[in-house]
């Protein structure tokens, strides 16, 4: 049975990215048991499975994301969460009900970010906390710049737009005056420096592929873009044959006073 992109990413980019990373939002996040937490753009629900961890029976944690093969996806694994679909823009919960807002990796692609943090200082109560990460630059992730070329010579310009696209808000000020527009206060922005790791150049090039840019793709063009990567990944690749590299990422806290 062929794999939803959904599951896809929940089987490489999870260990991978998305797991690590929850870790990283979470204790940035302080959250502490007995919490009312919100995820928004909460993907397949790795922070949301860590907050949750952290808020304890008297806790209670909800997510929200627009993509329906995703929440599929959360909803399996949290089945006790409230996992809802839709916008970060209008987000479907009343005023200053949430201890904590997170947003791991969602910020890059809302239609309209000032809005959607607008949002999520609404629904903060006074004094709550935000944390949102976003990938550092491209410029800064040389790993993942070359597979990016990659994925445009093999299979078009357009197959390469969602991957610039996660890494556009990587620029420290640029997150500080996002968050400073959006009315919050105690701003903090800070770059984490990190790797990232996947079993294979294969499994790699696989994650970005058919588990976060989609689509029909030739089975040719994949074999040839497959057999390229092999070769200009090879920097990347360990002793042990797993692929590594640098992704830095930023996160930024705030609180709503």
């Amino acid at each position: 049975m062929t794999e939803t992109t959904a599951e896809v990413f929940e089987r490489l980019f999870l260990p991978a990215m998305a797991g690590p990373w929850a870790v990283r939002v979470v204790d940035a996040a302080g959250i502490k048991p007995g919490e009312h937490v919100l995820d928004v753009a909460c993907g397949t629900g790795a922070v949301a499975a860590e907050a949750a961890a952290r808020v304890g029976p008297e806790g209670k944690v909800e997510g929200i994301d627009r993509s329906p093969e995703m929440l599929d996806v959360a909803r399996r694994k949290l089945p006790d969460l409230d996992l809802r679909e839709g916008m970060a823009e209008s987000l479907p919960f009343p005023d200053k009900v949430f201890d904590v807002v997170t947003c791991q990796f969602g910020l890059m692609f809302f239609e309209d970010r000032r809005a959607a943090l607008l949002e999520m200082r609404r629904v903060l109560r006074p004094e709550g906390r935000l944390v949102v990460a976003v990938w550092d630059s491209l410029k800064q992730t040389p790993g993942y710049a070359a597979l990016t070329t990659l994925v445009e010579r093999h299979l078009g310009r357009d197959a390469g737009v969602p991957v610039r696209g996660a890494f556009c808000l990587g620029d420290v000020g640029l997150v500080w005056s996002l968050l400073e527009d959006a009315c919050f206060s105690g701003v903090d922005v800070d770059v984490v420096r990190a790797t990232t790791r996947f079993p294979s150049v294969d499994e790699w090039v696989e994650a970005e592929v058919r588990g976060w840019i989609g689509g029909e793709f030739g089975e040719r063009e994949y074999a040839a873009l497959m057999a390229d990567a092999r070769e200009t990944l090879a920097p990347y690749v360990q002793p042990d044959g797993s692929a590594e590299f640098v992704m830095p990422g930023i996160i930024g806290t705030a609180v709503r006073e």
